[in-house]
């Protein structure tokens, strides 16, 4: 046995999975999502871990739920869902730094049912680069 891990017979490659999983719906840009939002068409959910939220700020309205509980909160049938959670209809915007974790999370939301979920290309950077409202750390616009 070497020190290099094998990878299982026919196992994707993260680029691999990606493409594949991305395949399954479709994505947004940032302004169409902010659009969206604004419209009440849909929720947005940052995703990013704290470190990145305090040092790069938050979108104004979009609900803040770190990965990892992410589907505890959205499953419209789940005991710990949050209020926004309202059903599978619900068309939901997941964002995360630079549009990989998000991919990944969108995905595991239409296993369980939310068939309109999608994500953010390029994620939170490309909100601020669109030069689209950003609530700096400390709750200052940016």
């Amino acid at each position: 046995m070497s020190g290099t891990p094998e990878r299982a017979a026919g196992a994707p490659g993260i680029d691999a999975l990606l493409e594949r999983v991305r395949a399954g719906y479709t994505r947004i840009e940032a302004v169409p999502a902010y659009e969206a939002a604004r419209g009440g068409e849909a929720l947005l959910v940052d995703i990013r871990y704290a470190a990145l939220r305090d040092r790069d700020g938050l979108i104004p309205g979009a609900l803040v739920v770190e990965r990892n509980e992410l589907e505890w909160r959205l499953d419209p049938r789940g005991s710990h869902r949050l209020p926004e959670a309202t059903g599978h209809d619900l068309r939901v915007v997941v964002i995360c730094d630079e549009g990989y974790a998000s991919s990944l999370a969108a995905e595991s939301l239409h296993r369980l049912g939310l068939h309109r979920a999608t994500d953010l290309i390029g994620g939170f950077q490309a909100w601020r680069t669109a030069g689209l409202p950003v609530r700096a750390p400390g709750g200052n616009p940016q």
